[in-house]
């Protein structure tokens, strides 16, 4: 019996007994079909694909943010998540009452609560809660305007910007409005995405102004808004503005970043702008505590 290397089968370097004859033209080693990947040239296995496609530079957009095929996920995630949270409404008056944005209030049973009394969620959650038909003069039409606002600006945002900035600049903008609140009024209570999405309008202005692109929409869209702030009881000015602000700051930081440094402005913008809103929350809940006390 031969024992001759020259006249032993090949076989697949993964699949050992494998006969095959065909080699990876990359490392040339031999492999079977099921290891095949096709390539520009002949096939690869797969290792060598792995390898390749970690050496391909990620496409970006004109602002830094990576390309993603397919549906703005996170615009409609966030348009999804709003949605069951009203929905939840509807089931339980209690929803509202035990997740809203509130300074310090009288709850239950004569007991504190709030933020003050370290309640600090209700910053974050009154995000995503609306008015409930019964809950005042908008009752359903205020889900309905935000959650239209959302889907009408937030899918170009969100390719500009890329996935992770997006919904960074939503969470801060929305609880830049929060923040405003407690500050100015912290006896006050609101519910609400219009201070995120008042955070996407000044956003989509400076973006704009960044790239050339027509802003006048925009800015007819948010003077409207701006008016209806002011001229209509019972809105929020001060999560609104807030939310405007944190949102404008956050999107100057983003666009006007130098092209090299993109990801790294980007991460200690926004972590600056999270420390900055819970230092003002930290001091003014010592504030409050004080007085009460």
């Amino acid at each position: 019996m031969s024992t001759d290397p020259e006249s032993q089968v090949p076989s697949c370097y993964r699949h050992p007994g494998r006969e095959t004859y065909v080699r990876c033209t990359r490392c040339d080693r031999y492999i079977c079909p099921e290891c095949m990947r096709d390539a520009a040239v002949g096939h690869q296995c797969p290792e060598c694909v792995a390898e390749g496609n970690r050496n391909v530079r990620q496409a970006r957009t004109v602002l830094g943010g990576r390309v993603t095929s397919g549906r703005p996920t996170v615009t409609y995630g966030l348009i999804g998540v709003c949605v069951l949270v009203y929905l939840a409404e509807l089931a339980s008056t209690e929803v509202v009452r035990d997740f809203m944005m509130v300074g310090l209030g009288v709850g239950r049973g004569g007991a504190l609560i709030g933020v003050a009394e370290g309640q600090w969620y209700r910053l974050f959650t009154s995000m995503f809660l609306h008015q409930p038909p019964s809950g005042g003069s908008f009752g359903v039409t205020h889900i309905l305007f935000n959650m239209w606002a959302l889907w009408a600006i937030g899918p170009a945002l969100e390719q500009a910007l890329g996935r992770w900035r997006f919904l960074t600049l939503y969470i801060l903008s929305g609880l830049g409005g929060s923040v405003l609140l407690y500050l100015v009024e912290p006896l006050g209570g609101a519910v609400g995405a219009s201070g995120a999405i008042f955070g996407l309008f000044g956003a989509f202005f400076v973006i704009g102004r960044r790239l050339g692109g027509q802003v006048g929409p925009i800015v007819f869209l948010l003077v409207i808004n701006l008016v209806i702030t002011f001229a209509v009881p019972g809105i929020s000015w001060q999560g609104h503005i807030g939310g405007l602000v944190v949102g404008a700051a956050l999107a100057v930081a983003y666009a006007y970043a130098p092209k090299t440094r993109r990801e790294l402005t980007a991460v200690l913008a926004s972590a600056a702008m999270l420390a900055l809103l819970i230092a003002m929350v930290v001091v003014k809940t010592a504030e409050v505590t004080a007085a009460t006390t």
